[in-house]
Order: structure tokens, then sequence, then C-alpha cells
């Protein structure tokens, strides 16, 4: 069955730095657009970057633009997310997914097949 496992996630000081990877297994891979979403407390997810499968372009919502870079190591059926000058929205559980797509009015979605990890906590404290 398809697999997305998330970790990485850790409790940091505002402006401090992590790094989560996303570790795919279950399904191919390279055939996907894979994206990160986070959901804070009391909130929908939301997503926050996506590398599609066709070109390799990255995208990310304005909120983490320049703070957050996204990678991918297709040999490994992993993708990262280096977070970094965090603030404390940024407190979320984070969340990989296949397929993301990005959306004009800096939205970020999830289409089928919906694949979805269980999350890694990320804590940023002022």
């Amino acid at each position: 069955e398809a697999r997305l496992v998330e970790s990485g996630g850790g409790l940091v000081q505002a402006g401090g730095s992590l790094r989560l990877s996303c570790a795919a297994s279950g399904f191919t891979f390279d055939d996907y657009a894979i994206g990160w979403f986070r959901q804070a407390p009391g909130k929908g997810r939301e997503g926050v970057s996506c590398v599609t499968s066709k070109d390799g372009k990255i995208y990310y919502v304005d909120s983490v633009k320049g703070r957050f870079t996204m990678s991918s190591d297709n040999a490994k059926n992993t993708v990262y997310l280096q977070l970094n000058s965090l603030k404390p929205e940024d407190t979320a559980v984070y969340y990989c997914a296949a397929e993301c797509v990005p959306l004009d009015g800096d939205t970020i979605v999830v289409v089928p097949p919906h694949y979805w990890g269980q999350g890694t906590q990320v804590t940023v404290s002022s």
C-alpha cells in the first residue's frame, strides 16, 4: 500500500531551523507531485509547497517564500522541507501528500490519489 512517512519535527525557538523529511513507498513516486501541508490547532490544512512531477518546478505559498526550501531525492523516494527563520505562526503539524496542485490565489491543494502521511509536529516558541 501507499505510504508517506514524515519525520524531523521538533521544538525550536523563533528564528531557528528544522529539516523535515517525507519518505514515500508503495507507489511510483516520480509520477506524482508531492506537497507539504500544515495544520495549526483548530484550523484546516494549508498548502505550503509543491514540487511538480512533470518538470520538477517548486511552488511555495507567500507566507513561507524565502524561508522554506523544498528539495527531492528521487533515488530515495524522499522529499525534504528545510524550515529556516521559523516564526511562532509556523507552529503546526506538517504533512506531506500526493498529489499537490498549485492554484491561482497563492493556494496549493491536494487531488487524487489523496495519499497523506501521519504528520510531524513543528512547534516554534517565542
